[in-house]
């Protein structure tokens, strides 16, 4: 049998890093510890069900001193999915986003803590249509005063990325058609597009094919992630959002591309 001595060696040590640094994203963790966002996503469902850190949107924060056990549950999906729990360049990426959207329109959006950053500032536009294969997301927009129209992606719940996938998901996908979609990264070549460890890629790629403006969220971190498969050409993407660690030169390079470019940047900067 497998040890899961690296497992859980990990996961101690990604306790101790949360303890240090405070609120910590899943993208940020990620990097540090060598592993995919998925892989930590699953690290911090864990460790949370044990009490040894409590999961917020994005990523995850330290037990208080004074907590109980009961404390530590994992928080309401109002309590999760607040801009404070988000950095405030992710922040600033769902934030733009969102100004893309008009009343009225139909969106899809693609599982991810990037993506996910667009959805407290959905509350701000009235009458939306929204397509997720995320339960986090769906639960979300249904407590939304705005009372978005929400439809549920189905087909076979896949428990690495959290989310819907499989033929059937792809074939629901298809049948509709959707004014954006919002799609992450987990890492992103300049030459070649979006790209994943995950060859789970057919209902991010109909998602895509079902819209007719496809953004990309996704921090500038992810232009470092060689990752070996391509999940959406630059061909298939309209717009890029993302924040200012982008260098000019990368820029360029992905609008040479005919991306649209658009570098979110934090409120007061």
């Amino acid at each position: 049998m497998k040890s899961s001595k690296p497992v859980e060696q990990r996961r101690q040590q990604i306790v101790a890093w949360v303890k240090k640094q405070g609120q910590s994203q899943v993208e940020d963790l990620a990097v540090r510890f060598a592993t995919s966002e998925v892989t930590i996503r699953k690290d911090l469902a864990a460790l949370s069900q044990q009490g040894l850190l409590i999961r917020q949107f994005g990523g995850a924060v330290p037990v208080p001193a004074t907590a109980s056990h009961s404390d530590t549950a994992q928080p309401s999906i109002n309590e999760a999915n607040t801009n404070h729990a988000i950095s405030p360049a992710i922040n600033a990426i769902g934030k733009c986003a969102a100004s893309l959207i008009k009343p009225g329109s139909k969106l899809v959006i693609d599982c991810g803590s990037t993506t996910a950053s667009v959805l407290p500032h959905l509350a701000q536009v009235d009458d939306l249509v929204v397509m997720t294969n995320t339960l986090s997301t769906a639960n979300y927009l249904t407590q939304s005063e705005k009372e978005p129209t929400v439809l549920m992606v189905g087909g076979t719940w896949d428990t690495q990325s959290q989310s819907f996938q499989g033929a059937m998901a792809e074939q629901l996908v298809s049948a509709y058609s959707f004014d954006i979609a919002f799609i992450g990264a987990a890492g992103i070549d300049v030459n070649r597009g979006t790209t994943t460890f995950n060859e789970l890629i057919g209902v991010t790629r109909a998602m895509a094919a079902a819209a007719g403006k496809v953004v990309v969220l996704a921090s500038s971190k992810k232009l470092t992630h060689k990752m070996p498969n391509l999940e959406l050409s630059w061909k298939s993407i309209s717009v890029l959002i993302t924040d200012e660690g982008i260098s000019d030169e990368d820029k360029l390079n992905i609008e040479n591309q005919g991306v649209a470019v658009i570098v979110a940047v934090p409120a007061g900067e």
